[in-house]
């Protein structure tokens, strides 16, 4: 169902493209001379003529009637029911054809027939007829049909008279009391749930008492059953609460059913239907063992997104957090979506009395994963650590044995896991300060074995930062260690003169056979090993320079530089000690300098790098006390605003989602809101809105949106105009996007005198967009209207346009079809994309891996750099992730990053790098430019032109004026 004004569909057929239609003549010859078969291919190809829209005469009518209604072939009579669906049964005037009563009369002795597919069939072909005249003659053999020895044909008679009750009651009054009747009776778990499911509906009070009168044997209901059941305790008690007593155990024992729909619905009914506190644990724990029993991941994830649900009440997270080990045996499951959003979910809800024995847990976790290496395998380690660093900073009393473990990542292969582990040894240090000195102290165990260059030189600049001036000497010690013996080019130089050490070789000397004492024979062999001496393995950081990274000379530079000036200041200016320190700061840089320049690196090494040396050196030998200040405490003072404003732009954050609603709802009470006292509520509004009825809104599209009202998202906003006011048809859409579909709903409007038949419209699609199904053709009067409707599909965010024409022949003309050629209608990707939410490191990652990058330049007449920014994810939904403190500010320059994310699961990167291009002047223009980055290329390119558009446009959508000179 399309839409709420349009009838119900119940039968999709697709009709082939290349299908060529036969001719009349031609089909009346298959009926007339052809077999059981032949009359089959024949009615399906005059099925396909109908659902096009063309016309066929009332003798191939007769011919269906006369041929086809008589056969006894199964397929014959199937299609027949398909074809009796959708073929016209009125005439002009909408009258029922005299040709319909042979039809009724032909069903009336398939609903008698012994065999119970036709009867059954036959049943269900009736609840589709909307015609009463061909209804009141076979109510008869309906009613018989309950009465039937096959459950089949009394599930189909139970739905038929559903149908035709709700739609034609003056047919059937009494039938609540004579389904009541058969519902004492029968047997059958669908013939009993079709039955319950009518009353339901249309007779609330007897499903009621039925229900009462076998509410302790619900238990051995069947699924389908008790799903309707568990339907009827929600609706009753949603309209009177008074009822929940009544029938809250009985959902409670549903809990325990056999059927994992049955305990996802009575879970989700017994949040609804009340919140006490072990209501909401029972159905918590429903939860939590259908996930962890369910092999899909997609449903793991729809029942998490409940479990979120839950947590979103402060009274409900109470409950929830003793559960936490519970939702923790989740991560068993193999999904990595499911997986992070578990562990997301059991850090919102740990609580100081359960966060040491997650931790034992997520123990357990990293040490599984530590013998697999894929790559989904190596992401779950991230998020384990980023788990464990969040619960620290949330818990510091855990962080003495959570640090032991986070540092066994330094020397993981996994570079981002050990990147987190960095993150968090740095924030570690700057908020527990009590733990300082084992922190430090596990982190120098820890840097000889690191393999990634730039986890080392982060770990050492960590080192160096936070050490105190007495152990700047065993960070220098430290770094000599890992330099191993210098100068570096002489040692290098001894060791390549040196004979190559030969390996262990370990040789097999055969003998011949041997006789053993029970007279078989024997192989002996001898196992000769020459054992030499290994090669010792350079040292890490040594090892690194040696594979060309001489970046790390570079910061290496910084970091002596701090802890020269450090030893400095504890031994004082001109002693012997810090003298010795600097000279020996200045022959390791001095060393690397010299393996940079001697050719024995086959990488040639950067000039900034060699600059930036060679100034430390100087800085180092001369002590300039400006430049001394900034290496030391003004940098260590910067990292500490740094690792401030992230701890507030992560408050806010959590601030912004729980206002939106997103995340926990927080019992605030904003000023001068009405107060609703419940007794003096409306009954229809106390228990707010009916979730089956709102789900099936959404699901159709109907659901009413609680914005605001605003001319641009009201629907004649979305109006386009496709055809001009002297055209002989007017026409314009209105364009419905509805997710992954897009509903155009065309009014045309015949302005001619003259009555136009077969007005078709015709579409045809550009992009990622393909059309559902064909309009039917329509006759208009003069000065006539009608509304056509046509389904199109979309697959993925990229920029699609709709071409379509209006084509119709004049009644009592003899000239060719005519053709209006309408405006065409361009999809906007904005209907698809929402803000996106990342981490840094998780930024810095996918931009690496999306391969499709788009550079937009900057040309706009905003002169104001951040809102400039602002206009820019305004216009473009996507979600500035740079944070407020980072550029906060006039400078002049600006640089930030964007993302979002696309509801087919597609991201899209964006990075902003503009300035002013006179920095002192407020009315100079913004230069720059703007580089994207996503996944496929048509959501890059789109997403391109998006932001070249929205640069040229105020918010509201209309064009900027440019400013006076």
């Amino acid at each position: 169902m399309s839409s709420a004004g349009e009838l119900p569909c119940y039968t999709l057929i697709h009709v082939p493209s290349d299908a060529e239609l036969p001719s009349e003549t031609q089909l009346r010859e298959k009926f007339e001379k052809g077999g059981d078969k032949e009359r089959t291919e024949a009615l399906k190809k005059l099925i396909y003529m109908v659902l096009n829209g063309e016309k066929t005469s009332q003798t191939m009518l007769m011919y269906v009637i006369r041929f086809c209604l008589p056969s006894n072939d199964h397929t014959l009579k199937k299609t027949l029911l398909i074809f009796w669906e959708c073929v016209p049964k009125t005439d002009s005037n909408g009258k029922l054809l005299h040709e319909m009563i042979l039809v009724c009369d032909a069903y009336r002795k398939d609903l008698q027939h012994p065999n119970e597919f036709v009867r059954g069939s036959t049943l269900r072909f009736l609840c589709k007829l909307r015609e009463p005249e061909l209804l009141e003659p076979l109510m008869p053999a309906i009613r018989t049909c309950l009465e039937h020895r096959h459950s089949y044909v009394r599930r189909n008679a139970v739905c038929a008279i559903f149908t035709i009750y709700k739609n034609f009651e003056f047919l059937i009054p009494d039938a609540p009391e004579l389904v009541t009747e058969y519902l004492e009776t029968e047997q059958d778990a669908s013939c009993k749930r079709n039955a319950f499911m009518m009353l339901l509906h249309v007779d609330q009070a007897r499903a009621l008492d039925y229900l009462s009168g076998c509410i302790d044997q619900v238990g051995s209901f069947g699924d389908i059953l008790q799903l309707v059941i568990v339907e009827l305790i929600y609706k009753v008690c949603h309209n009177n609460p008074n009822e929940c007593a009544r029938f809250i155990r009985c959902v409670y024992n549903l809990l325990q059913s056999q059927s994992p729909a049955v305990r996802y619905e009575a879970a989700g009914t017994l949040v609804t239907l009340t919140n006490a506190p072990a209501a909401v644990k029972a159905a918590a724990s429903a939860y939590i063992d259908l996930i962890v029993k369910e092999s899909d991941n997609n449903v793991k994830l729809i029942v998490l997104d409940r479990l979120v649900q839950l947590r979103n009440t402060s009274s409900n997270e109470k409950v929830l957090q003793g559960l936490v080990m519970d939702i923790l045996r989740v991560l068993t499951s193999p999904g990595l979506e499911v997986r992070k959003k578990t562990l997301n979910l059991a850090l919102d809800l740990v609580s100081s009395r359960n966060v040491e024995d997650m931790v034992m847990f997520l123990k357990k976790e990293i040490n599984k994963t530590a013998t697999e290496s894929n790559d989904e395998n190596g992401k779950y380690r991230q998020a384990l650590v980023k788990t464990l660093h969040t619960a620290t900073i949330k818990f510091p009393d855990v962080a003495s044995s959570i640090i032991p473990v986070l540092m066994e990542f330094l020397s993981d292969s996994n570079e981002t896991a050990a990147s987190y582990v960095n993150e968090f040894v740095r924030e570690a240090v700057h908020k527990l300060p009590n733990l300082k000195t084992a922190i430090l102290a596990s982190l120098r165990e820890g840097i000889p074995s690191i393999q990634s260059p730039n986890i080392f030189m982060s770990a050492l600049w960590i080192l160096a930062t936070y050490c105190d001036a007495e152990g700047s000497l065993e960070v220098l010690r430290l770094i000599k260690q890992s330099l191993g013996d210098l100068p570096l080019v002489d040692t290098e130089l001894a060791e390549q003169d040196q004979p190559k050490q030969e390996e262990i070789e370990q040789k097999k000397v055969p003998s011949g056979p041997k006789v053993t004492a029970d007279g078989t024979y024997a192989t002996q062999t001898a196992l000769s090993s020459t054992v030499v001496s290994k090669k010792n393995e350079k040292p890490p950081l040594r090892r690194f320079l040696l594979n060309g990274e001489f970046f790390l000379g570079a910061s290496l530079a910084t970091i002596l530089a701090k802890l020269a000036q450090q030893f400095t200041e504890l031994n004082g200016v001109g002693s012997e000690r810090s003298n010795r320190f600097r000279a020996e700061c200045m022959l390791i840089l001095a060393s690397i300098i010299h393996l940079a320049k001697s050719g024995l690196i086959s990488h040639q090494v950067n000039e900034d790098d060699l600059d930036r040396m060679g100034a430390v050196i100087k800085i180092i030998a001369q002590g300039i006390p400006g430049l001394d200040e900034q290496y030391g405490d003004a940098c260590k003072k910067s990292l500490e605003l740094m690792l401030g404003a992230k701890s507030i732009s992560r408050l806010d954050a959590a601030d912004k989602l729980t206002t939106s609603g997103s995340a926990r709802s927080k019992d605030f009470v904003e000023i001068d809101k009405t107060i609703n006292f419940t007794q003096l509520l409306a009954k229809n509004n106390q228990q707010g809105e009916n979730l089956y009825d709102s789900s099936l809104s959404q699901a159709l599209g109907t659901a009413p949106k609680d914005t605001k009202f605003d001319f641009s998202s009201s629907k004649l906003g979305k109006v386009i105009q496709l055809a001009g006011f002297s055209d002989p048809i007017y026409a314009e859409a209105y364009v419905n996007v509805n997710q992954y579909d897009i509903v155009l709903d065309v009014l045309i409007v015949n302005q001619t005198s003259d009555t136009l038949q077969n007005v078709s419209l015709e579409l045809a699609t550009v992009g990622d967009l393909k059309l559902v199904d064909k309009p039917t053709p329509v006759t208009l009067a003069p000065n006539d209207f009608s509304n056509i409707k046509a389904t199109v599909k979309v697959a993925s965010t990229e920029n699609g346009v709709i071409f379509s024409t209006i084509s119709y022949d004049v009644r009592g003309s003899t000239s060719d079809r005519n053709c209006v050629y309408l405006q065409d209608i361009k999809i906007d990707i904005m209907d698809y994309i929402v803000p996106g939410n990342i981490t840094d490191i998780e930024f810095r990652q996918m931009w690496s891996d999306f391969e499709w990058e788009n550079k937009v330049n900057v040309m706009t007449p905003i002169r104001d750099l951040r809102e400039f920014l602002n206009h820019l994810s305004t216009s473009t939904n996507m979600k500035v992730l740079t944070g407020d403190a980072a550029i906060e500010g006039e400078c002049g320059f600006l640089a930030a990053n964007l993302c979002a994310h696309s509801i087919f699961g597609e991201d899209a990167l964006a990075n902003v790098s503009v300035e002013k291009a006179l920095p002192m002047d407020d009315s100079s223009p913004i230069v720059g430019h703007i580089r994207i980055r996503a996944k496929s290329q048509g959501m890059c390119l789109t997403l391109g032109d998006k932001l070249s558009s929205a640069m040229r446009s105020r918010r509201d959508g209309q064009p900027i004026a440019a400013p006076s000179a």
